[in-house]
């Protein structure tokens, strides 16, 4: 990442789309200075291509609003995770990220989007967005299932990297061997579908795809967890409920996209 002028905004929390009974409470030391911090990008959303309530419920700056689905339960349990299995010293708790905050952007080198099918972003946000990228920015799009949330994705995409391809990535790609070897991939399921369809996804979104954006180099820049819910798994990490299998995948997927973005 390039210098920047600015500092970076300190933490802060914000009210979680699924309600407060899905919050986190502050671990001691959420305050500590840290070799890594778990980024979330806010956006503001419109609820169109069939994301529904997910996009709307207030102003997307105060939280509630379709970025802060499994947050911050999901955030934290992940960073756990990464503690435990690896030797990444990651902040405890996640930042919100808002791309109009200055130069703020800049300071987070992995950004977790989730229900990316409900963004609606600015041009300006746009242009930032992929100002990051390409400086060597990452984001992981999370958490969208089916034909109308796809479409969603890919308008605001076409905003963010205009022209660039989307691929699907092969079973060899090192962002599959950064730390462990992933070679079955699973179907990682929407918690809420799960418990009351039977089915770990939603609308048509059968079949599990991993794909990716690369830059001129082809570096990974945007990875794309599509038909896959890796925030309900960390979310519901600890949950007899949620498929084990599952769960443990998304932790594995999950590493290995946070060291590939602090090492490509």
């Amino acid at each position: 990442m390039v210098g920047v002028l600015l500092g970076q905004q300190p933490f802060r929390e914000y009210f979680p789309m699924e309600g407060v009974d899905t919050a986190a409470s502050l671990p001691p030391d959420y305050r500590a200075k840290s070799e890594l911090v778990l980024g979330r990008l806010m956006y503001p959303s419109n609820g169109y291509r069939g994301v529904g309530r997910f996009g709307r419920g207030g102003n997307w700056l105060n939280g509630g609003t379709a970025w802060t689905v499994d947050y911050p339960k999901g955030d934290r349990t992940f960073a756990s995770i990464i503690r435990r299995l690896t030797r990444i010293d990651v902040r405890s708790v996640e930042q919100p990220v808002n791309p109009d905050d200055g130069d703020d952007l800049y300071h987070w080198p992995y950004l977790h989007v989730a229900l990316p099918g409900a963004w609606s972003l600015t041009p300006q946000q746009a242009a930032k967005l992929r100002d990051y990228l390409l400086r060597g920015g990452f984001l992981f799009c999370d958490s969208f299932f089916g034909t109308d949330e796809w479409e969603g994705f890919r308008d605001g995409i076409e905003m963010i990297l205009p022209g660039r391809t989307i691929e699907e990535l092969a079973d060899d790609d090192p962002i599959f061997r950064t730390l462990y070897d992933v070679h079955e991939r699973v179907q990682i399921p929407n918690f809420r579908t799960l418990m009351y369809r039977g089915t770990a996804y939603r609308a048509d979104g059968v079949e599990p795809h991993w794909r990716a954006i690369r830059d001129d180099h082809g570096r990974v820049i945007v990875a794309i967890a599509f038909n896959n819910d890796l925030g309900d798994a960390w979310h519901m990490a600890d949950d007899p409920r949620y498929p084990e299998r599952a769960a443990s995948l998304a932790m594995r997927v999950g590493i290995n996209a946070v060291v590939y973005a602090m090492s490509h």
